[in-house]
């Protein structure tokens, strides 16, 4: 198994360039402001949508980052980059304290697939050189904030889409390039094995 250690040393290096800094958020207020985000990400972060990520859970810290490069564009997404542009940091804080705060619910798992996806999570690939996800995002998909986020749960068509867009550069706002080096050593079956076990992971 391939060591993540230079990964992890540029994602720390590269978040002590990037200003994850802010201020702690009130969940009460979130909670009213995610009033506009339900019917998407659900009323508590739970999506109904497999499409739409399931926000309940998720870190603040790294909640908060996605929507700073959403809104500053640095991470592209035709539905989320309009929304962010109307959220002042004090909304962005709120709301990463308000999801943060809700429980995420595990999906069903395809069995099938989550059997190379469990050994892909737990132990990488060696001959293609890919690290075990659990590396950085924990064994059970917690995540270590405010550099890896938690994937417990996570829709298995999101993550899908999201590792491939990671895979392409179409997705670019990763620390480092590290997802996109990563997930440049995946193949289609690889990532529809991980999102399925990540689905149903906690």
């Amino acid at each position: 198994m391939k060591t993540l250690f230079p990964y992890i040393l540029t994602a720390l290096l590269g978040l002590s360039i990037i200003p994850l800094a802010h201020a702690k958020g009130d969940a009460i207020a979130g909670k009213t402001r995610a009033a506009a985000c339900a019917a998407c990400h659900g009323e508590d972060g739970n999506s109904p949508n497999p499409v739409w990520p399931k926000l309940a859970g998720q870190h603040a810290s790294y909640l908060v980052k996605q929507l700073q490069d959403l809104k500053a564009g640095n991470r592209k997404d035709p539905m989320m980059g309009p929304m962010a542009m109307g959220l002042s940091s004090t909304d962005m804080a709120n709301l990463g304290a308000w999801y943060s705060s809700q429980k995420v619910k595990a999906g069903n798992v395809d069995e099938a697939l989550a059997t190379l996806g469990e050994k892909l999570y737990r132990g990488g690939n060696s001959s293609t050189g890919l690290p075990a996800c659990m590396s950085c995002h924990g064994p059970d998909g917690a995540g270590i904030p405010p550099a890896f986020p938690a994937l417990s749960g996570q829709h298995a068509a999101y993550t899908a889409k999201q590792l491939t867009a990671f895979r392409s550069g179409e997705r670019s706002n990763d620390t480092g390039k590290m997802m996109r080096d990563i997930a440049a050593k995946l193949s289609n079956a690889e990532v529809k094995a991980l999102a399925a076990y990540i689905s149903a992971l906690h």
